[in-house]
């Protein structure tokens, strides 16, 4: 079939019915989450929670504070010790900042650039897909990944959490006191505030994606643009650009744990992730659309 042949059938009159568009979902998604990278990934954010709830029980065995100076470090790890649920909150704010969205983005970047050097790319847009269809689905499963992903993360720590440290009623950091079952409600909702704000890196990365046939440059680039976000979102000389960062709200999820909630921050960040969205979604449907598919 020759190339023209190719782009008649993709941008013909094929309309695929919503049941194939579920099960070109339910394809993508069996897919990616049977690789062995994709395994090998979850495996890692789930071992996490097992190293900082050791590490925390180990560090006050003697009867001593969590983090250094006794009470210093991470965010809620203080209070680990006193309520095992705080390592859920704990684990989410050490795999933030770089597990979650390096996982993410190696997830992303692989969308489209790992089928193309894979060469089945064409093959998909034979199908009745079209290209739109497909860029679609595979931001979907990239989003379904950065929900598992946290809810493993979640799970293994709430896990950890339980097997170590005691249960109980949760002290708030406005001092205030909820009953276990709310504070199971609020580290559920705060797993899903995490994941969402995971958004931007997901489209950032399907962009990255549409721009190489090479998955493994395209997961490198992401990777590296996240880390570069990273370190300027820590300059204080560029704090007027920071808050236009898609990270800079990121751990804007503790004040979920506030009573009454603070909403500001929370509201900021999702109103970046769906900016950074709508941006490079566009752009990523601009290239693919447009792009000359020979792989």
């Amino acid at each position: 079939m020759s190339r023209a042949d190719l782009a008649v059938v993709d941008t013909a009159a094929v309309r695929p019915n919503p049941v194939w568009s579920l099960g070109l979902l339910r394809s993508e998604l069996g897919t990616t989450f049977r690789r062995w990278r994709t395994l090998a990934l979850l495996g890692v954010l789930a071992a996490v929670p097992v190293l900082v709830g050791v590490s925390v029980r180990i560090e006050t065995r003697g009867g001593g504070q969590a983090g250094p100076g006794g009470g210093a470090g991470p965010a809620f790890i203080t209070q680990v010790t006193n309520n095992g649920l705080f390592l859920v909150f704990t684990a989410l704010a050490a795999t933030l900042p770089f597990f979650l969205p390096m996982a993410v983005g190696v997830v992303a970047g692989d969308a489209i650039a790992g089928e193309a050097d894979a060469g089945t790319l064409r093959y998909l847009l034979v199908a009745p897909a079209g290209r739109t269809r497909l860029l679609l689905t595979k931001y979907a499963t990239t989003m379904a990944f950065c929900l598992v992903a946290t809810l493993v993360v979640a799970a293994s720590a709430l896990a950890v959490g339980a097997l170590l440290f005691p249960l109980g009623d949760l002290t708030t950091i406005s001092g205030t006191r909820i009953s276990f079952a709310d504070g199971l409600g609020r580290a559920l909702l705060i797993a899903l505030a995490v994941a969402l704000s995971l958004a931007g890196v997901a489209a950032l990365g399907l962009f990255v994606s549409t721009l190489t046939n090479s998955g493994i440059a395209a997961m490198a680039t992401t990777v590296g643009l996240l880390i570069t976000v990273q370190i300027l979102d820590q300059i204080p000389q560029l704090h007027a650009l920071q808050p236009y960062l898609f990270s800079h709200y990121w751990l804007s999820f503790a004040d979920l744990i506030r009573d009454p909630v603070y909403w500001d921050d929370l509201v900021k960040n999702l109103e970046l992730q769906a900016l950074y969205t709508a941006v490079f979604g566009s752009a990523a449907w601009a290239r693919f659309t447009t792009r000359d598919i020979t792989a």
